[in-house]
Order: C-alpha cells, then sequence, then structure tokens
C-alpha cells in the first residue's frame, strides 16, 4: 500500500510533502505550528483572523487597546457604523505577525496566510486589500484565500509586486464556486497556484447548507477533477475536510489530487495555540458532542463541540475592540439578535442569545470550540494517562503519522508516565 510520502505536490518549478496544515483562527494555527509544517517539507498556514489582536499578545502592541479607547464613547450605542479600523495599523499589526513568522522559518516547506472573505470589518474591500498586500509586502510565501468566492480578491492585490510571484489559492466547495471564480479572474491572465476543495466534513464554517450530509468530498473531487481535464486546466488540488489518516489521504492522491489539507488532528498538539484544557475537551469528545449549527454571524452553517462555552451567551457586542464581522453598513447579526433579547427581557441583568454568538469575542477567548467531524476520534490518537487526561503530541509525530502510516493506523506516540505540566 502507497503511502503520502510516495507521492509529492507541485507548485511551480518546486516538490513538497503534499501535506498542508489548514489555518485555524484564531491563532490557533499558530506561527510555531505553522514553522513545525515548513520545516518538515510540507506546508503550514497562519491565519490572518484578529491579528491586531494576535499581534497584541506576541509582540505587546497595543493596537486592541488603542481602538477601545478611540470607540469607547460608543459601546452602550447599538449602531456600531462609526467603528472602523485604521488601515496603516491594520497593516501593520499583518506584517508584525507575518514577518516574525518568514524570520523563523527553516526548511524546505512553505508558509501560506489564511484570509477569509467574511471578515468584513465595516469596509470590506478596504480591509482585504490592506490585509492581502500587508501580508505580500511581509513576505508570506503565499495566501489561501476562504471563507467567501473572492470574486474580486485577485483584483485588489493585482497591481502588488508579488501578485505573480506568491502562491494564490482559493477554497471552494463545488466545481460551480470553482468556474464562478475562473471566469472572474480570466480577465487577469493569473489563474490560481492551487484550489482547495473543502468537503462537508470539515471544522469550523461549512461551504455547505445545513443538508451537508448529502455531499461528498470524494464525488466533490471527481467533478472538479473531471471539469479540469475536460478544459484542459492544470491547477493542483488539495483535498480538506474529513482526511483523518494518511490513508484517507493517499485515496485522495491516487484520485489525481496535489495534496491534502489536515487540521482536526493538530488542534491537540503542543503547537497548536488552544489552552490545553480545550484541547482535553477535544480529546474527550464523542460522535454525539460534535454539532452543526447556524450561531455564527455570517450566515455560514459551523460545526463545533455542543458544549461550546459561546452558545448562548449573551454577552454585550465588543465591536469597539474588535468588529471584525461588521459588514459594510456596521451591522452584525449578533447586534440585532442581543439587542432583541435585552428587549424582550428588560429585567435580566444577563440575557441568553441562542440563534447567534459574538464570534469576534468568543473566538478570541477560545470559547468557541469550532471542531471537524472526526474529532471524537481523536482520543484514539494519544494515551489516556493516569490522572485522567490525554497526552498532548507533537506537531512533528501528527505530521509523519499522516507522511508514513498505511493500512487506515494511527500511529501512538511514546506514552509519558504523567501529565505534562
Amino acid at each position: 500500500m502507497k503511502r503520502v510520502d510516495d507521492f509529492r505536490l507541485r507548485l511551480g518549478n518546486k516538490e513538497y510533502v503534499p501535506i498542508m496544515i489548514g489555518g485555524m483562527g484564531v491563532d490557533i494555527s499558530t506561527s510555531e505550528l505553522a514553522l513545525e509544517a515548513a520545516r518538515l517539507g510540507g506546508i503550514g498556514h497562519i491565519s490572518d483572523a484578529m491579528v491586531p489582536d494576535v499581534s497584541d499578545r506576541k509582540f505587546d502592541t497595543t493596537f486592541v487597546k488603542d481602538k477601545t479607547k478611540l470607540y469607547k464613547f460608543n459601546i452602550n450605542n447599538m449602531d456600531k457604523s462609526v467603528v472602523q479600523f485604521d488601515l496603516e495599523r491594520l497593516a501593520e499589526a499583518t506584517r508584525l505577525h507575518v514577518g516574525a513568522t518568514m524570520a523563523a522559518k527553516q526548511g524546505d516547506g512553505l508558509i501560506f496566510v489564511n484570509c477569509m472573505e467574511k471578515l468584513t470589518m465595516n469596509a470590506p474591500k478596504e480591509t482585504l486589500r490592506t490585509r492581502l498586500s500587508a501580508a505580500l509586502d511581509a513576505g508570506i510565501d503565499g495566501i489561501t484565500m476562504s471563507a467567501g468566492l473572492h470574486l474580486g480578491s485577485f483584483e485588489l492585490i493585482k497591481d502588488h509586486p508579488r501578485f505573480r510571484e506568491a502562491k494564490l489559492g482559493i477554497i471552494v466547495s463545488s466545481v460551480r464556486a470553482l468556474q464562478l471564480f475562473l471566469r472572474k479572474v480570466s480577465k487577469l491572465n493569473r489563474l490560481p497556484d492551487f484550489v482547495i476543495v473543502e468537503g462537508p466534513l470539515a471544522g469550523g464554517h461549512l461551504g455547505f447548507g445545513f443538508d451537508w450530509k448529502e455531499y461528498d468530498l470524494h464525488t466533490i473531487i471527481d467533478e472538479i477533477l473531471a471539469y479540469m481535464r475536460a478544459e484542459n486546466i492544470d491547477i493542483p488540488l488539495i483535498a480538506a475536510g474529513g482526511v483523518f489518516t494518511g490513508s484517507d489521504a493517499v485515496r485522495f492522491l491516487e484520485k489525481g489530487v496535489g495534496g491534502v489539507q489536515v487540521a482536526t488532528r493538530f488542534t491537540v498538539t503542543h503547537e497548536c495555540g488552544m489552552p490545553d484544557s480545550v484541547k482535553q475537551e477535544y480529546f474527550r469528545a464523542s460522535e454525539e458532542d460534535i454539532i452543526v449549527n447556524g450561531i455564527s454571524p455570517t450566515g455560514y452553517p459551523m460545526r463545533m463541540l455542543k458544549s461550546t462555552p459561546a452558545i448562548g451567551s449573551g454577552i454585550r457586542p465588543g465591536c469597539e475592540s474588535y468588529g471584525y464581522l461588521l459588514d459594510a453598513t456596521g451591522n452584525c447579526a449578533y447586534i440585532n439578535s442581543y439587542n432583541r433579547e435585552v428587549q424582550a427581557n428588560p429585567d435580566l441583568k444577563t440575557v441568553s442569545v441562542m440563534d447567534k454568538t459574538c464570534l469576534c469575542t468568543h473566538m478570541r477567548n477560545y470559547n468557541c470550540w469550532t471542531c471537524g467531524h472526526f474529532t471524537y476520534r481523536l482520543k484514539d490518537t494519544s494515551h489516556k494517562l493516569a490522572d485522567g487526561s490525554y497526552q498532548i503530541l507533537s506537531a512533528e509525530h501528527v505530521f509523519k503519522d499522516y507522511q508514513f502510516s498505511v493500512n487506515d493506523e494511527v500511529a501512538l506516540p511514546p506514552k509519558q508516565e504523567i501529565a505534562a505540566a
């Protein structure tokens, strides 16, 4: 039986181990996790989700504090249209995060940044252009454009000096979405360098409706491969969503995809940015604990643990500090839901909001436990220790297990006698 290591992902004139670690925000896919993927010859992602906050944590900047102070007068006002991002400070935060990561890179692999179109930030076009351009300025190897169709994103950076040098790719969940994107960018004479095809078992936001169970990644991949061959389009596809073992990956690689994107198994590694207490929640999860709901203000269904603290939370909207999901009019679906509950329950000190959540605040505080469908299998990838906790893994161990495993097996790490402090 073949192993993932028998294949290579070709981008441009270079080849890589065909393993890509997905971009999980906010700083769940840390620089350290991405750097390990690159060191081992694959591709790692960092995320630009809420990058000013990430910068504050990593570099002791004060982007969030300063923004909060600037808009403090508006905290009790439910009209958030006045809350804007300083584009130069946004660019500075992006350059700090991306630049420091790239400066630390070793090995033959690549580091990409995941850039979500749905982070509209009260100025969708302007903030997206700033984020994309600043990442290119800071030397990122490539950009994965996610959470949206990105029909205008290439246009935003077409004049950047690295527009044709950096690796640019998109995430789609159907052949139709890919066709729309390729048609839109055809006038730029600049095809994407890779296309990530994300199926319905992926973590976090889904590119499907609540009928996601009716779709299958293998079928979608087959449809896109057939379309690309018929149109003589040569772009590497990356299969993503539910690729839990090296053997799962091989089944896609044998179809002709260029690589696989994986994430769930890296959520329980030392390099992952989630607190260790949350990693234990992922280890303990059963299949029944994993749900798909509509609480995201983006409008996309989202997969998460049903014990997620964000579910039902009635926290005050934190737009003056964050505001990443404010649309072009300064509105967010959570603000509407929060206002409705406050008006309906004027005597309650804290309301419960069940239909939406303040995604910014809860993601920032690691209280929105998004996950992949197969998270319930994580307990089978590690050891349960004497104290009842599960052994946290290394990113290198998980990466190499994907790279070299066969027969649907998962290699367990050497067992620790006690949990790590």
